[in-house]
């Protein structure tokens, strides 16, 4: 267990994204040579007589809205790590029409989070860009329908109201259903039914299997009140289909970083190291406080309720711990297997998400296994072979 002070550390949505405004624009910003040598000067010659480092501006670019999916992220700025490590890290929440690896490889950001099939769709259109830490082990992502609706498996789906957000969110469900038996023409109307990124439609009675998040739509069902009951609805309502049992899950959220940087830029290498390493601490943090990590996630500008986002942290750990290989190291057997499903797992429009199999660069584990050497030396439990979830009592509305 990592055991620190907490530094309150601090980053809000807004402050993030002005933030890397402010960076962009001074990046973009005129000025002579022997204007950038004087100020170069200036800055070295201010940490020569301070003795204090300069630390060296990193951003990363989120999947989605600041959230306790993120939590090793804000745990590891609230915490300091990514100081201890030398960096000054900012992080940008990310938003529907927010593309990741796209702000990653125009330059807008040093890293991104985003899921493996996206971004393995992505690299065969031409992006240049590794994975470098695997920070989620398992896939995240269920199908949920209500106990009484005739629905246990995905061989159930034929003739139902199967939901799905999109946006390259549905090829699990997708290949659990062709696993099964069940193809896209074999559901009520031809084909999944568009889904909003809540519950509503489903609690409603217009969806019969929901996707969802383990650690967030699930929840949200959780948390409204069952008509027939007068209380909220309780897992014994509900059926969920785990695409990790049903043996089509894909490699979800990961750190990508520049393949063309990593290949030629030492300070870049360098860099990657200890952002994983500071990551790291943080996913460390998180599982030996999660409400602590829920409250620094709540700080850092999120809007959910306190009990959701308590459910979110306790439920994401699980997605993490315990790690088979050390958090964030890339499992050959899970990439292989995401690799496999995606370029088998066909689309309503009959494709794929990619034709061939990735280059080499799609992923390494140099700089996550150097990470991951570093802290065990420093007596970080990288494995977490003990942890145990805690129990979360969710409130109406996640309040």
């Amino acid at each position: 267990m990592i055991q620190m002070a907490r530094r309150g550390r601090r980053v809000t949505a807004a402050a993030a994204l002005a933030v890397a405004g402010t960076l962009a624009l001074t990046a973009c910003s005129g000025g002579t040579d022997d204007e950038a040598s004087a100020d170069s000067s200036s800055s070295a010659g201010a940490s020569e007589d301070t003795g204090v480092t300069e630390l060296k501006a990193v951003s990363v670019q989120l999947q989605w809205l600041t959230q306790a999916q993120f939590a090793c992220y804000y745990s590891a700025l609230d915490q300091g790590y990514y100081e201890d490590e030398g960096l000054d890290v900012t992080i940008i929440p990310g938003a529907v029409d927010i593309v990741p690896i796209d702000v990653l490889t125009s330059g807008g950001a040093d890293f991104a989070v985003s899921w493996v099939p996206k971004v393995l769709g992505s690299i065969e259109q031409g992006s240049a860009v590794t994975d470098v830490a695997q920070i989620f082990e398992r896939s995240g992502t269920m199908q949920v329908a209500f106990a009484d609706s005739g629905i246990t498996s995905a061989a159930d789906f034929a003739g139902k109201n199967i939901g799905s957000w999109g946006y390259g969110n549905e090829w699990e469900l997708i290949a659990g259903m062709q696993a099964n038996g069940v193809t896209l023409a074999d559901l009520n109307g031809g084909s999944t039914v568009q889904q909003a990124f809540d519950m509503n439609a489903f609690i409603a009675g217009d969806i019969d299997a929901a996707q969802a998040m383990t650690y967030n739509e699930y929840a949200q069902v959780l948390e409204t009140i069952n008509p027939d009951t007068g209380e909220l609805y309780t897992e014994d309502d509900l059926v969920t289909i785990n695409w990790n049992d049903e043996g089509t899950a894909m490699l979800q959220d990961a750190i990508w970083a520049d393949s063309d940087r990593l290949a030629s830029d030492e300070d870049y290498q360098a860099t990657t190291t200890s952002f994983i390493k500071g990551t790291i601490k943080g996913c460390v943090y998180a599982k030996d406080d999660p409400e602590s990590a829920a409250d620094i996630v709540t700080a850092a500008g999120s809007t959910l309720g306190t009990s959701h986002q308590l459910w979110m942290a306790n439920e994401v750990n699980k997605l993490i711990f315990p790690s088979t290989s050390g958090v964030g190291h890339i499992n050959e057997d899970q990439w292989d297997q995401t690799v496999e499903l995606a370029m088998t797992t066909v689309n309503p429009e009959g494709s794929t998400i990619i034709t061939t199999e990735p280059p080499e660069t799609a992923y390494t584990n140099d700089y996550v296994d150097a990470a991951l050497a570093e802290l065990t030396d420093e007596g970080v439990d990288v494995y977490g072979e003990d942890f145990t979830p805690i129990e979360v009592t969710l409130n109406e509305g996640g309040e």
